[in-house]
């Protein structure tokens, strides 16, 4: 069995995970600002909010932003559903943006045109959530600019790309978004087992992040309130907040992989570099990386030419999961759910990502898949094509 993607756990990894094991704190203890600080470094951000998971991350930093029940969030229906569902979370509504046809992210001439219409009725959106998929960054100093004329907040949503690079600069910097947000789950680029980060620039944003993460709760002193002075207050629940916290033993992990991060990054380049080479004479479509993006390929998606090949989408799909390959698609649109389809979207809202969805396969990659089975992958997909 070759999944499309899996964690890389080495010796160190395990010792990391160990030695908090031993230690006096499981959790709420050194490790977790350890890990914090690193990836803020890495990225070049000022400040960082570990999280349980990406999900969790994308709405604390909704709730940061002040998202409510009379705002509207623009994301892109080529995504995970997390991606959309942390509006909702705030009582917001959600509405989509096209995708652009070569990088499969949101379409900046979409995002403009859309824009300009719903300015007219005052409906702005209050953010706009880009998604860097497959670990490519959208074209973010022009969606920064957008937001600098029609007044949105930007909150990356960059799952797929800790690692990968915008105009020379890691993606993660917030040069051109309020928050970014990193998952951490074990097919992403490092893993925490699960987990997720939230990267800022404002202070603000990173306190309010820090508080919702732990059920509203704080211990400064200069936050609590006053109280008679015969009780004891060693914290106050000063807002609603969640138990969002990351571990140390999931924090361990992740500052051990975080010292293989580039490693990994430049394996994933390597393979689809070959997967570029073995796919040249097949009726495929590999991935188009722009001159601005170094992605981290958290994914390897292609695309079926159907017109050319004697068989469906469904018939390759499972032609390639009954050999023990295990493809995915990423991904089905958004609106496309059952969940969302309640709230009146319905099919040809997006045309290009539904196009985009009937002829796309992720295939394997990540940093431990071998020459012998990237060639397995190649050589079944292949017989299914030409069969």
């Amino acid at each position: 069995m070759i999944p499309y993607g899996r964690q890389n756990i080495n010796q160190a990894d395990i010792d990391a995970v160990v030695d908090v094991l031993q230690s006096d704190f499981l959790t709420q203890g050194p490790v977790v600002p350890a890990f914090e600080k690193a990836v803020a470094n890495y990225c070049g951000a000022q400040h960082s909010v570990a999280v349980n998971s990406a999900t969790s991350a994308l709405h604390i930093a909704c709730l940061a932003i002040g998202l409510g029940t009379a705002d509207v969030v623009w994301t892109t229906p080529t995504t995970f559903v997390a991606s959309a569902n942390c509006a909702l979370y705030c009582g917001a509504t959600v509405d989509f943006v096209d995708i652009d046809p070569r990088t499969y992210n949101l379409r900046v001439e979409r995002l403009a045109a859309k824009l300009a219409e719903v300015e007219k009725y005052g409906k702005l959106p209050k953010v706009v959530i880009p998604v860097h998929l497959a670990g490519q960054s959208c074209d973010m100093k022009a969606i920064h600019a957008l937001s600098q004329k029609y007044g949105f907040k930007i909150i990356e949503d960059a799952s797929h790309a800790i690692g990968g690079r915008y105009n020379e600069e890691p993606i993660g910097n917030c040069r051109y978004s309020d928050i970014t947000v990193f998952s951490f789950h074990p097919v992403k680029i490092i893993t925490t087992g699960e987990g997720g980060m939230a990267l800022t620039n404002d202070k603000q944003f990173a306190k309010r992040m820090r508080l919702l993460r732990s059920h509203g709760i704080t211990s400064d002193a200069a936050e609590l309130q006053p109280r008679s002075p015969e009780e004891l207050w060693n914290y106050q629940q000063i807002d609603l907040g969640f138990n969002y916290r990351m571990t140390d033993i999931h924090a361990a992990l992740g500052l051990s992989q975080m010292q293989r991060l580039d490693e990994f990054v430049i394996k994933r380049h390597t393979i689809a570099k070959r997967y570029d080479q073995m796919f040249s004479s097949l009726p495929v479509v590999t991935p188009w990386q722009h001159p601005d993006s170094y992605s981290s390929y958290h994914l390897y998606v292609i695309r079926l030419k159907l017109a050319e090949i004697n068989k469906t989408h469904r018939q390759i799909y499972e032609v390639l999961r009954t050999a023990g390959i295990l493809v995915n698609l990423h991904y089905i649109p958004v609106y496309r759910q059952p969940y969302y389809e309640k709230m009146g979207f319905s099919v040809g809202y997006c045309p290009e990502a539904e196009q985009y969805y009937s002829e796309v396969i992720s295939i394997p990659i990540y940093p431990g898949l071998s020459e012998a089975q990237q060639n397995h992958v190649v050589n079944v997909l292949r017989k299914a094509i030409i069969a």
